[in-house]
């Protein structure tokens, strides 16, 4: 993958991973989130750059520079905060790739319609135990 600029919404365990790989990659790669301790989780390695602010605040995004990005993954642990910033980046930034990760698989064809791709860690997860369940028998 060629050298892309990419903000992430969200330095949990999932996010601070991502960060830590796509800057290992040579991506440029933003960090936001709300909690400063969050940040830890980033390695000593990390290159990128780090936002502590409300995730859903459009200063937060425009510090960013969102109008850069060739990417957004919004994956903060709340559905309606991802919801909210990956329309927020497809709709009024026209950021050309964003992902965001949904718990609730009812939320799916909202985040359809807007365009904007996503990861369901409860239909993944189901998968697996089907998965294995078929195994098992």
């Amino acid at each position: 993958m060629a050298r892309k600029y990419i903000i992430i919404v969200g330095c949990g365990r999932l996010g601070a991973i991502l960060a830590n790989r796509l800057s290992k990659e040579g991506h440029s790669v933003v960090v936001i989130d709300r909690d400063a301790d969050a940040f830890r989780k980033l390695s000593p390695d990390f290159s990128g750059y780090r936002i502590h602010s409300n995730t859903v605040e459009i200063a937060a995004l425009r510090e960013a520079q969102i109008e850069r990005a060739d990417c957004l993954l919004a994956i903060t642990d709340q559905d309606n905060v991802n919801m909210m910033v990956a329309q927020v980046a497809r709709t009024i930034y026209g950021v050309p790739v964003v992902l965001a990760r949904v718990y609730e698989p009812a939320h799916e064809i909202i985040y359809h319609e807007l365009d904007v791709k996503v990861i369901s860690p409860t239909h993944l997860a189901a998968g697996a135990f089907l998965e294995a369940l078929e195994d098992s028998f």
